[in-house]
């Protein structure tokens, strides 16, 4: 079990995985993306996670996109999270052993299990056992509109208690009463992040730390200033900001994530292809022109 608290605030990005013609990892787009988010102002990048299409890489391109990101982070003094584990709690301890090849590593983003639907007192057993054993800190992956498993506040809290448990990535497809009781009574260094891109700015207002936002590939410097001004308290002059943020976050998740932002990002020259591996499809051209129209307004 680790104790080690990590500083969560800001803007994450979870990273994508461009693709090159030939359906290999396009490495040198991928590190060029790392850079840029964190020149923009991110604090930190999530390698692996859902945006990344990590279901479809083999083993050894995780590695390889794992290598990466850590590199760039080692060299820019920026926090990364990887996005680690299943609905298996034996098969996730697993993964999260395999952690210590990148000491860099700062935290793993874990989904609560998908599927199986266990208890509320299932899943906060879940992560007791991980935590008892993982060699980074743990932030839970609240994602209930994929994972069929809706946890309330107490039981975010039970998580938040849990010593090796660091924050939550709040994405429950809005912003419901279990977000707003967790507020009321956070657990002592527990960090609850935007991990809806449209809910960005309300879950701030309620006292998000930050966000782990797919959005961001895009006008991250934005993203970074709507946060720091609610911080700072100078809201009146970016709720415009926000809404905009949103309008764009909407836009580029008209279609499954991440297809439309790498539409956007193969149209603007940033990335090689707009490839996604099956099942996904690429977005369609209106999608793509619509994310760019609202991109560049």
């Amino acid at each position: 079990m680790t104790t080690t608290r990590v500083d969560l605030a800001g803007i994450h990005v979870p990273l994508i995985t461009p693709f090159k013609s030939d359906g290999r990892i396009a490495t040198d787009a991928l590190e060029q993306l790392a850079h840029q988010v964190l020149s923009e102002g991110a604090v930190g990048l999530v390698a692996l996670g859902t945006t990344a299409e990590t279901a479809t890489l083999t083993e050894q391109e995780r590695v390889t996109v794992l290598d990466i990101c850590a590199s760039v982070c080692r060299a820019r003094g920026a926090t990364l999270i990887v996005g680690a584990g299943s609905n298996d709690t034996a098969g996730s301890a697993q993964a999260l052993g395999r952690l210590t090849r990148w000491p860099d590593v700062s935290a793993a983003l874990v989904p609560v299990p998908s599927f199986t639907r266990p208890s509320k007192a299932g899943v906060v057993a879940h992560f007791a056992h991980l935590q008892s054993s993982s060699p980074v800190p743990l932030i839970v992956y609240h994602v209930p509109y994929r994972t069929a498993c809706d946890l309330d506040s107490g039981t975010l809290r039970e998580l938040g208690a849990l010593p090796g448990v660091v924050g939550v990535k709040y994405a429950a497809g809005g912003i419901d009463a279990a977000a707003v009781e967790l507020f009321a009574d956070l657990p002592d260094d527990f960090a609850v992040l935007a991990g809806d891109d449209l809910f960005l700015a309300p879950l701030l207002a309620l006292g998000a730390s930050g966000g782990i936002l797919a959005s961001a590939h895009l006008s991250t410097a934005e993203f970074v200033r709507l946060v720091k001004a609610w911080d700072s308290g100078d809201v009146d002059s970016v709720r415009d900001l926000g809404r905009r943020l949103s309008t764009l976050s909407g836009a580029l998740f008209s279609e499954s994530n991440p297809t439309v932002i790498k539409g956007v990002l193969h149209a603007l020259g940033q990335i090689p292809t707009p490839h996604v591996r099956l099942p996904l499809l690429p977005a369609s051209d209106e999608s793509v022109a619509r994310a760019l129209e609202v991109y560049h307004s």
